[in-house]
C-alpha cells in the first residue's frame, strides 16, 4: 500500500511539474506593470476586494498556495496553469482536457469576479488565478507542445548550472539579470510608448496562446549548454512578453470590472 502511494505521489508530481510558472519576480513584474494601466474605476473595484494588497503581490498567490495539502490545490487547480497546443494546430482546434486547462480556469474565474452571488472570498481568490494565468499564458512554454512537458523534459545547463528550457523560461533569463521586480517593473514599464499600450490590449487569450505557441518553437536550442548567446538571442522577448502581459492584465480587468 505504501508503495502504491509513493508511486502515485511520484506521477502525481511528474504531471503537475509542467504547471511552474514565471518565477516569483516575472509574474510581480506583469502584476506591477498592470497596475500601472488599471482605470480608476478598476482600481476602485480592485482596492476594494484586495484590502490593501497589489497585484504584484497577488501576482504570486496560485503558485505559493500550490503545496497546500488540499485536494483542490494538490489536483483540481494544478492543470491550470498551462495550456497544450501541439506543432501545427490552434488552440481552438485542440480540445480542453477533462480537467480544465488555463482557458477554462479564466473563464471559470471571470465569471466568478463578475458575478453578484458570490463571495468576497472568492472573488478575491478569482481575481488572483485571473492575474496570474494572464502571466502564465505569456510564458511560451505553457503553451505546450505535448510532449515534452511544456520544456521540462530539455535538460541542459544554463550558465553552467544544471536546469531544463522550462526554467530557464521561467527564472533563468530573468533572474540572470540580478534585478528587483520593482528595478524590472521600472525598466520595462518606461519603455512602453502609448501607442504599444494600445496595440497590445488584446483581451483573448487565444491570442496570448498563438503568440506563444509561435515564440515556443523557434526557441528549442540546438545545443544543451546554454549562456550568453542565448540570453543575448531571448532577453528581449522576454521583456516584451512581461510587458504585454502587464498590459493585457490591465485591459482585461479593465473590461471585467466595468
Amino acid at each position: 500500500m505504501k508503495i502504491k502511494k509513493l508511486i502515485f505521489g511520484v506521477a502525481a508530481a511528474a504531471i503537475s511539474f509542467q504547471a511552474l510558472s514565471w518565477g516569483k519576480t516575472g509574474h510581480r513584474v506583469t502584476g506591477a506593470i498592470a497596475q500601472q494601466h488599471l482605470t480608476s474605476k478598476a482600481q476602485l473595484a480592485i482596492d476594494k476586494l484586495l484590502e490593501n494588497e497589489t497585484l504584484a503581490e497577488v501576482s504570486t498567490y496560485a503558485d505559493e498556495m500550490r503545496s497546500h495539502p488540499s485536494k483542490f490545490w494538490q489536483e483540481t487547480a494544478s492543470p491550470w496553469h498551462y495550456v497544450n497546443v501541439f506543432d501545427g494546430k490552434t488552440y481552438a482546434e485542440v480540445a480542453p482536457p477533462p480537467e480544465g486547462n488555463a482557458v477554462t480556469a479564466l473563464e471559470m474565474f471571470t465569471k466568478q469576479l463578475k458575478s453578484k452571488q458570490t463571495s468576497l472570498a472568492e472573488k478575491q481568490t478569482a481575481l488572483k488565478f485571473i492575474v496570474h494565468i494572464i502571466g502564465d499564458l505569456h510564458q511560451p512554454f505553457h503553451a505546450g507542445n505535448g510532449k515534452d512537458r511544456g520544456g521540462n523534459d530539455v535538460k541542459l545547463k544554463f550558465f553552467w548550472e544544471d536546469s531544463n528550457l522550462h526554467r530557464v523560461w521561467d527564472s533563468g533569463l530573468i533572474d540572470q539579470q540580478k534585478l528587483s521586480y520593482s528595478e524590472w517593473t521600472d525598466i520595462l514599464n518606461r519603455k512602453i510608448s502609448e501607442k504599444q499600450a494600445n496595440q497590445w490590449k488584446e483581451i483573448d487569450p487565444k491570442v496570448w496562446i498563438a503568440e506563444s505557441a509561435k515564440i515556443r518553437a523557434l526557441v528549442y536550442p540546438d545545443q544543451d549548454k546554454l549562456s550568453w548567446e542565448y540570453q543575448y538571442q531571448n532577453l528581449p522577448t522576454v521583456k516584451q512578453r512581461l510587458q504585454m502581459a502587464g498590459v493585457r492584465i490591465a485591459a482585461y480587468l479593465n473590461a471585467a470590472l466595468q
